[in-house]
């Protein structure tokens, strides 16, 4: 549906160059949801702004369908009002002074690629209210619809001129915790019934998780890694994409060997065993990665704490979340803190414990 092809972008702060986007190249097939994640800073935004025509890069190019939409090389610009896309903001910006119809049926009304009917538009217009559930709002003051309501609204008015592409930049981050889970549903239901192309950015790891065909984690305007939310999860490529993409613990150590498909690190709290994407040399440094829901727990004071086949470390809880449905206990190993997740609330604070940590979900990486 859209190729990016070595993009770049630069601003100027404080009279020195940032490279906002430096040398991006992306694919996405048609009807897929990829979303661009990362911290602040690191150039999703200004590459989705890029893609709408709402900046314009220095070099590369991009493509949305059959058609060039920017080259830097034969100089092509098309302004973002020709490129066929909706969007939907982090602010929603809903038009105060119209009506919900109204706001909807905007960009039909404006749009220099086709003139509609008013049949048309109230055609479109309903068919769009019907399919985010705001049957009946038609002629409501948009300002008194909900938060959710709104951005629902911004949703339809993005999707009613039937886009090639629909880019959403952080639409969720203004909503409370519960309302935003539930449109997590709504936006995903949304997407696969029509099918359309999306770019979502966000900064929200459970956001990229629970929406995502792919994802593109971006760190300091490049695209470190790319790939299916369980496999960004379960096999990082850095330190920095496993730290960014849920919680891990970190373990250093040095590498001792492989057998059959377990690498051996040694660690200052013993050996372990754990899983290497690309084979290892011996004596290399090396960094294993335990995500906390992966971790057992053992009373450390019970004889024969059963972690046969478990990497096994001795330590003592410092302390413990309740987060409903799991609890977090933080783990002193001496030089370091552990964190393990746990639907128990049996262990309490100052316990003496035993972590097992499974050996096939212990990812190691260079470093």
């Amino acid at each position: 549906m859209f190729a990016i092809e070595n993009l770049h972008k630069s601003f100027l702060a404080a009279g020195a160059e940032v490279r906002a986007v430096d040398g991006i190249s992306l694919e996405v097939e048609t009807g897929k949801l990829i979303t661009l994640l990362g911290p602040s800073g690191c150039g999703k935004t200004t590459t989705l702004r890029c893609l709408a025509g709402l900046e314009r890069p220095q070099t590369g190019r991009i493509v949305i369908g059959n058609r060039t939409v920017f080259d830097s090389a034969k100089r092509v610009f098309v302004a973002a009002s020709d490129r066929g896309i909706g969007m939907v903001f982090q602010s929603y910006a809903i038009w105060p002074h119209m009506s919900v119809f109204e706001n909807v049926a905007f960009p039909l009304r404006v749009s220099r690629a086709k003139k509609y009917s008013a049949a048309e538009i109230r055609e479109r217009v309903s068919r769009m209210l019907d399919l985010v559930q705001l049957t009946g709002f038609a002629w409501r003051p948009a300002t008194q619809l909900s938060g959710g309501q709104q951005q629902r609204l911004a949703f339809a008015r993005g999707l009613v001129h039937e886009p090639a592409i629909l880019l959403l930049d952080e639409p969720l981050s203004n909503l409370d915790a519960k309302l935003r889970e539930q449109m997590r549903l709504e936006l995903k239901r949304l997407q696969r019934s029509l099918g359309i192309t999306t770019v979502y950015v966000t900064h929200d790891q459970s956001e990229a998780l629970a929406l995502s065909d792919e994802i593109a984690v971006f760190d300091s305007g490049r695209i470190v890694q790319r790939g299916a939310p369980q496999d960004i999860y379960r096999q990082p490529n850095s330190r920095f994409v496993a730290d960014f993409v849920g919680s891990a613990n970190f373990l250093p150590g040095t590498v001792r060997g492989t057998q059959g498909n377990l690498t051996r690190v040694d660690t200052a709290h013993g050996l372990m065993h754990c899983i290497f994407a690309e084979p290892i040399d011996a004596g290399m440094r090396a960094l294993v990665i335990a995500r906390p829901e992966d971790i057992l727990l053992f009373d450390g004071a019970a004889v024969g704490a059963p972690t046969d086949g478990l990497n096994a470390l001795n330590g003592k809880i410092v302390n413990r979340v309740f987060l409903g449905e799991v609890v977090d206990y933080i783990v002193d190993l001496g030089d370091r803190e552990l964190r393990a997740r746990l639907r128990s609330d049996e262990f309490q604070i100052g316990q003496a414990v035993t972590l097992g940590l499974p050996p096939q979900k212990c990812v190691g990486l260079p470093g």
